[in-house]
């Protein structure tokens, strides 16, 4: 299993649920803010295409195309994923183009999770974001196979929010 972790905090809400659901399975994790990963330059339709970039971006894309189940995990910041989640996602636009990483290929019947804690009546306003996440697996053919949306605002709060608590034992043990 692979996680993607999108927090801009060290152990924050959203990665406390993570570790609840992923407690005693085997996983692979990246923290996106300890990696560079630079916004994508949208080269769709300039006759070079898109240029390779400096960056840590190809490294973990390579390395989560080698998993059939991932879970991306983002805090709910300003009611959509977090910056660093949506940088690493934007890129895909340069990984569908890209012949040897056959991305497209590989990610047909990947099975795929969200966790998103927030502050502000997030079980609502957090499922455009569910949505879009949706549409993001559907349009490369991945399986979205659930989510989990927790309440938490200040650190640890989620371990407070019982009802997430329980769906997050219930997704762990469906995945052991």
């Amino acid at each position: 299993m692979f996680i993607l972790h999108g927090s801009s905090r060290e152990n924050g809400n959203t990665e406390q649920l993570t570790n609840l659901i992923t407690k005693d399975v085997k996983t692979t994790e990246v923290h996106l803010r300890h990696k560079n990963i630079k916004a994508i330059n949208d080269q769709r339709h300039e006759s070079t295409g898109f240029q390779p970039i400096d960056d840590d971006y190809e490294e973990i894309i390579k390395e989560m195309l080698d998993h059939e189940t991932i879970i991306f995990s983002t805090p709910l910041y300003w009611y959509g994923m977090s910056g660093y989640m949506k940088n690493f996602i934007d890129r895909w636009s340069q990984s569908l183009r890209d012949k040897e990483l056959q991305f497209a290929d590989k990610m047909k019947g990947k099975k795929m999770y969200v966790v998103i804690v927030g502050g502000d009546n997030p079980k609502m306003k957090a499922l455009p974001l569910i949505l879009q996440f949706k549409h993001i697996f559907e349009f490369v053919g991945a399986s979205f196979e659930g989510y989990i949306i927790g309440v938490g605002n200040t650190p640890g709060a989620i371990l407070e929010d019982e009802e997430t608590i329980q769906q997050a034992k219930l997704l762990n043990e469906s995945l052991k």
